[in-house]
């Protein structure tokens, strides 16, 4: 399967290349021209799925997570003797997740991997390829339901303190403040910005399209300022890389893992996206309604939102300290 996976790299290189302006018609007809030099069962239909997820305007990443997922799943199809799918059976999918454990891969990424999958096979079972029985027994992975990991007051002002450079002062502060996802504000336009309203507009979501805006606090617009000041006024973006026309996300992430080790909080599991639900939970702990939060974070449904209140449930914090403040002036009587 080597040639297959050449292959697969550069229809990944291809779908990325949307983002650096490729045309629409280039840019489909490259990956499905690239997709059929692929040694997989069934490359036809997984053709024919590339261009109707195109056509429904999913989003490029989504498409890759897609086509990696089904890529996935076909390889360890042949590798058990099976080339037709209309031999797939249920049994096929159960043996898949658990190679898929087998290999050590964290439960949320195998079920987000079984998920892009079954899409997939409903694709197939809506075109008759095959039957709908292979859907009736489903299988469920038990996911943790993880608290968000946002970063300790204290050590948010250590962060901040050690940012010098206009640039990442401008980026991690507008991404502390706002609770943008990194990938909206990479692909933030200088026009998108309003700082005489404090106001940035999010057109569409990077995750859902969902278009909303957000709001730049005091310290964001300083810092926002001196970099507007000091940029290069012909570039689109509000944030360029030296030599693309938009900064990488591997430049902000390597950034900002320097500037955790400068503090020695490189052991805490601060990520990027620690910003985002850093800025959540002060929001929610200064007493922000959920409702409000989940319109600025862009999440369609509320119980994403409502993570961030079981990290963050101040009235609950305080009910505990003041029951159990009466219990230990032996103000309970009972027996035990």
């Amino acid at each position: 399967m080597a040639h297959a996976s050449s292959n697969l790299a550069a229809i990944i290189s291809d779908i990325n290349a949307v983002n650096q302006q490729t045309p629409v018609t280039s840019f489909i007809d490259g990956v499905l021209q690239k997709l059929s030099a692929m040694e997989l069962p069934g490359t036809e239909h997984v053709e024919s799925y590339m261009r109707y997820k195109w056509r429904m305007n999913h989003r490029p990443n989504t498409i890759r997570a897609s086509l990696l997922s089904v890529r996935s799943f076909l390889t360890f199809y042949c590798a058990s003797g099976k080339r037709n799918l209309h031999e797939i059976t249920s049994d096929d999918l159960e043996a898949f997740v658990e190679h898929e454990q087998d290999r050590g891969l964290k439960v949320t990424t195998v079920r987000t991997k079984f998920k892009y999958l079954c899409a997939f096979l409903r694709f197939l079972v809506d075109q008759d390829i095959i039957g709908e029985r292979i859907l009736k027994r489903t299988i469920k992975l038990k996911v943790p339901d993880f608290l968000p990991r946002a970063i300790a007051p204290g050590d948010v002002g250590k962060l901040i303190g050690t940012i010098k450079g206009t640039r990442e002062r401008a980026l991690i502060l507008t991404l502390l403040r706002t609770g943008m996802r990194i990938g909206e504000l990479l692909s933030l336009k200088t026009r998108d910005l309003d700082v005489r309203e404090r106001k940035i507009h999010i057109y569409e979501g990077e995750k859902n399209c969902l278009g909303r805006v957000v709001y730049l606090s005091d310290d964001a617009v300083m810092a926002l300022g001196l970099w507007l000041r000091k940029r290069d006024q012909s570039r689109e973006y509000l944030f360029y890389g030296v030599k693309t026309i938009q900064l990488c996300y591997s430049t902000v992430r390597n950034g900002f893992a320097q500037h955790l080790r400068e503090t020695g909080l490189q052991h805490k599991g601060y990520s990027l996206h620690s910003l985002r639900h850093t800025c959540a939970s002060e929001l929610l702990n200064a007493g922000m309604r959920l409702e409000c939060l989940q319109l600025l974070l862009g999440h369609h449904d509320i119980e994403m939102t409502r993570r961030y209140a079981r990290l963050t449930d101040k009235s609950r914090e305080e009910e505990y300290f003041r029951a159990m403040g009466i219990i230990e002036q032996g103000g309970i009587h009972g027996a035990y």
